[in-house]
């Protein structure tokens, strides 16, 4: 029996709430009734990001979702039904750091959602623009997160690796480090050189060994039999953690 994929975080998300409404309902209050007016769930993720809408109305639900992310999970659905919410503000960012940092859809989408309800709990009662302050907060949090997280990526595309543009940066060095195994055989050193970025890829060891004077040894390296290992190579942006 074949094994079904796991739809992801937000997706398992998305489907608990389809036609769903948590008790108590949130409020709208725009003018037209001091006690407010009952919004169902899906109209209030719309009002949220509708900013045609009064902003004091959006700014008062945005209260009242930092309100019911306290409420008990065991008892009521609002902690959840707070982070499906918060889900259009949370996808594009999503999207952006596992195409970017090559991360795992299922890692970013988790760390999104915590570092959303760490930044719902902390926006404070008097914020001019609490929603917009959360989702700021939450996307720039967990970009730190993955910058500090990926710290060298297998690529094919070295000008594409870190979301750089075909020809961006083009004249930033490239780093390119040699590490020997740790045996008597193979490379005996671990030289480094740099150069531009444009002329990384595609380039053949032997060749950018003689460009920088280092063909002699390059070449008396002895030959270790067809398909042994004799160093690795690590090519990254120096200052760049990459």
């Amino acid at each position: 029996m074949p094994t079904l994929a796991y739809p992801g975080l937000f997706t398992s998300i998305e489907r608990l709430f389809v036609n769903r409404n948590p008790a108590p309902e949130l409020r709208l209050f725009d003018g037209t009734d001091e006690s407010g007016l009952a919004l169902p769930l899906e109209l209030a993720r719309r009002v949220l990001y509708d900013r045609s809408v009064d902003h004091g109305a959006r700014v008062a639900l945005w209260h009242q979702i930092e309100e019911r992310s306290r409420f008990d999970a065991d008892t009521s659905d609002w902690p959840v039904a707070v982070v499906w919410l918060g889900l259009p503000g949370l996808r594009r960012t999503a999207l952006r750091i596992v195409s970017a940092r090559r991360a795992e859809r299922e890692d970013v989408e988790a760390e999104l959602v915590t570092c959303y309800l760490e930044s719902l709990a902390e926006f404070g009662t008097h914020a001019s623009d609490p929603g917009g302050h959360v989702l700021r907060a939450t996307c720039s949090h967990a970009w730190e997160v993955w910058r500090g997280a990926c710290h060298e990526l297998a690529v094919e595309n070295v000008e594409h690796a870190g979301g750089l543009s075909s020809g961006a940066g083009a004249e930033l060095p490239w780093q390119v480090e040699y590490n020997p195994p740790v045996r008597p055989s193979g490379l005996s050193a671990s030289p480094r050189f740099t150069v531009p970025g444009h002329r990384v890829e595609g380039v053949r060891i032997g060749a950018l060994a003689q460009a920088w004077g280092l063909s002699d040894t390059a070449t008396e390296v002895p030959h270790t039999g067809r398909g042994r290992q004799v160093a690795a190579i690590s090519l990254r942006r120096p200052g760049r953690g990459r």
